[in-house]
């Protein structure tokens, strides 16, 4: 289930995330694309809560591939969405990060905490090992 949501930024600047999940047994697949920052941070954020409160979900991959900017609004909801599975024994896993968004990951610590994938490839495997 795919859906683009948008935001104005600083300066009055329109801002757009696209944003599909998809769920496989206890996973959620979260596919990204655009800006996540203030202006759309909220959207993404209600999206996720709604889609977790209706599955049974313990483990969140995040695809940044097509991420394109991430301010601390977007590191306020991966981590958010982290503590939320942990509290339950779940874990997070991020793929597909760009230089950019990569550099605000690593500033904010997450790599200590999230596991980061860098072969979308062997996403499945890695899943079934680390699960």
């Amino acid at each position: 289930m795919s859906v683009v949501l948008s935001g104005t930024g600083l300066g009055g600047k329109r801002m757009s995330i696209g944003i599909s999940v998809q769920t496989q047994e206890e996973i959620l697949f979260v596919n990204l694309t655009g800006e996540l920052d203030q202006s759309t941070a909220d959207k993404v954020k209600l999206r996720l809560m709604t889609t977790l409160a209706a599955y049974d979900i313990k483990h969140i991959v995040f695809n940044l591939k097509g991420l394109t900017f991430m301010d601390s609004s977007g590191i306020g909801i991966i981590l958010g969405r982290y503590n939320q599975v942990k509290a339950i024994g779940g874990r997070v896993f991020v793929l597909g990060m760009n230089q950019t968004v990569n550099k605000m990951f690593h500033m904010a610590g997450l790599n200590q905490i999230i596991t980061i994938i860098d072969d979308e490839k062997k996403i499945m495997s890695i899943l079934e090992e680390a699960i």
